[in-house]
């Protein structure tokens, strides 16, 4: 037995409603819930509410059943055959709506919705005096983010998302027999997971919408297409910098820069090898040009690496002594926001002295 629920709270209404606003309250609630005017990871809820809408309207718009439910509350549904929970009866569309009830005719809830609200749900213009066309299926919606090193090196990257398709049961109608198709409570339609394989696209970039076609949403001309709209955030390597310049740290060991030495860094397509030439400092920049992301306007912005000096993780005793040696016979080296040779403020890591 479904759970109770109030049907009048449920559209807002108050008990001695009449019919006409019952039907404003209900057509105004169909069309800010449905399914597919929501993102898909919402759609479960949503769906819900969209059902708790129809079975609101089914019950209150059919006058025996609204007596039934006004005099025994929650338990009026004893001694029924109640088969329209959830679902909408085309007999009722065609009351609320003065047509006939052919105007539901194999289409399901995509016809109802393309004549009740135009084509705010399937993208085209109900035609007026003559049968409908066959419409294209609605286009899906995803957002998908990729690293900043995802997105400048290329590759392929993995992808599940949910869309509806077209309900095996009942054809899309909603209906089965005399009342709702219990597979997809009256929707015409049912959530499938689908997983692909997304290329990422030579010319990435943060904002950027890709489109895949026909792997939106079932409709009767064909699926929609599936929109990802990517975004690109900056990883524990990569950071995005202005118009397509990307910036990430190269670590070398200090003695490294005794001589000229060289780095191979990760590029699109490849490798690229960036000198880096003796008695380079740490915190300097060096400039890999158009090897950054795309840029909006056209061309790459440029990969600007900057040099970090690191240790081994697995340094011998000996090494150890010989760093030792250094930092005793050495004079400190600072830089950055660490300034040598000045007394300061007098504030310490610690606190104040």
């Amino acid at each position: 037995m479904s759970r109770f629920q109030d049907y009048y709270q449920t559209l807002g209404l108050s008990r001695s409603a009449s019919a006409d606003e019952i039907k404003r309250a209900y057509r105004k609630l169909a069309k800010e819930w449905h399914p597919d005017r929501h993102p898909a990871a919402e759609r479960d809820a949503v769906e819900q509410k969209f059902k708790a809408i129809a079975e609101a309207h089914e019950v209150l718009s059919d006058r025996q059943k609204r007596e039934r439910y006004d005099s025994l509350g929650a338990n009026w549904r004893q001694g029924q055959d109640f088969q329209g929970a959830g679902g909408i009866d085309p007999a009722q569309f065609a009351r609320m709506f003065g047509g006939a009830g052919a105007g539901m005719g194999g289409g399901g809830f995509s016809d109802f919705f393309a004549q009740m609200f135009g084509d705010m749900f399937t993208g085209g213009a109900a035609g007026r005096g003559g049968p409908r066309a066959p419409q294209r299926g609605a286009d899906a919606e995803a957002e998908v983010k990729l690293s900043l090193g995802e997105a400048l090196i290329g590759g392929k990257r993995a992808l599940a998302f949910r869309t509806r398709v077209t309900c095996q049961a009942c054809g899309g109608s909603g209906r089965l027999g005399a009342g709702a198709c219990p597979a997809c409570g009256g929707l015409g339609a049912t959530t499938e997971d689908k997983n692909i394989e997304l290329t990422i696209p030579d010319d990435v970039r943060d904002g950027q919408v890709v489109r895949l076609r026909g792997l939106g949403q079932d409709g009767a001309a064909g699926p929609g297409d599936l929109l990802l709209k990517l975004q690109v955030v900056d990883d524990d390597v990569y950071r995005l910098r202005g118009r397509g310049d990307v910036e990430a740290d190269v670590e070398i060991a200090p003695w490294d820069i005794l001589a000229d030495t060289t780095v191979d860094v990760a590029v699109r397509g490849g490798t690229a090898t960036a000198k880096i030439p003796a008695g380079t400092q740490a915190g300097q920049k060096l400039r890999l040009r158009g090897q950054g992301l795309h840029r909006k306007e056209g061309g790459r912005g440029d990969l600007v690496l900057i040099v970090r000096f690191s240790l081994p993780a697995d340094m011998s005793e000996d090494q150890r002594a010989l760093l030792k040696h250094l930092a005793m016979t050495s004079k400190p080296v600072r830089g950055g926001a660490a300034r040598g040779g000045s007394a300061g403020s007098g504030v310490d890591a610690a606190g104040l002295r």
